[in-house]
């Protein structure tokens, strides 16, 4: 079994060279791993310094969105015939200790498309991205009677049918949501595992402003009802 990791980065120069250097050289059940960088029209070195550390590069020439830049990265997996998916983020708040724990049901034949929760565990995480997490979650459950713990983790694994069929059309931060509708549309097996998160000063600074969750939900909701 081969594996990819798809890390999508929008100018994430001063962190994805250590990002990708701490990723797992080998994973049990594993044959050969790839990592792969999607470069989502950075104006810095990100390209640069994802190439120096090592991974394969793929780039957008104007920023798209994270969606998109994962998009690409499962378009890549299905030409390269991968076995196994992994998206994790490039920021540093994922921990790469967790990828086995992630992988494991996979490799059981136990699940297509496997999510990392940081809700699952007892850690410290900030309220306002707690009060935030969990409405996703509640609005997803009430609109779409999906239930998850972590609906908009960015830290997943998914099964070559996963890479298969999965299909989103959202381009930005609001395809997590889409993510699990089309898991739910191809009746593939989910389970959530948990996973740790750390945020840092760079990572919250990085991640995603508190005040766009509204209208990443309406822009989600606009596309969904077309």
């Amino acid at each position: 079994m081969n594996a990819a990791i798809v890390i999508p980065a929008f100018n994430e120069a001063a962190v994805i060279y250590k990002v990708v250097k701490f990723l797992p050289k080998k994973l049990k059940g594993i044959k050969d791993i790839r990592v792969v960088v999607v470069d989502d029209g950075s104006t810095d070195d990100t390209r640069l310094q994802a190439k120096k550390a090592g991974a394969i590069v793929l780039r957008h020439p104007v920023n798209r969105g994270v969606g998109a830049a994962t998009k690409t990265g499962i378009e890549w997996a299905r030409k390269q015939s991968i076995d196994l998916l992994i998206t994790f983020d490039a920021d540093g708040q994922h921990n790469p200790i967790d990828i086995p724990r992630l992988i494991k049901p996979i490799i059981k034949n136990e699940a297509d498309l496997v999510i990392g929760s940081r809700f699952k565990r007892q850690q410290s995480i900030p309220l306002d991205r707690l009060i935030l997490n969990w409405s996703a979650n509640l609005i997803t459950f009430m609109l779409f009677g999906i239930f998850s713990t972590d609906s908009q983790s960015g830290l997943r694994a998914m099964s070559k049918r996963a890479i298969r069929n999965l299909n989103f059309k959202n381009d930005r931060m609001e395809f997590s949501t889409e993510v699990l509708i089309e898991a739910k549309r191809n009746k593939l097996k989910t389970r959530e595992v948990p996973t740790s998160a750390v945020y840092t000063v760079y990572s919250r600074k990085k991640g995603q402003k508190n005040t766009n969750a509204f209208p990443i939900f309406i822009r989600f909701l606009v596309k969904w009802l077309r």
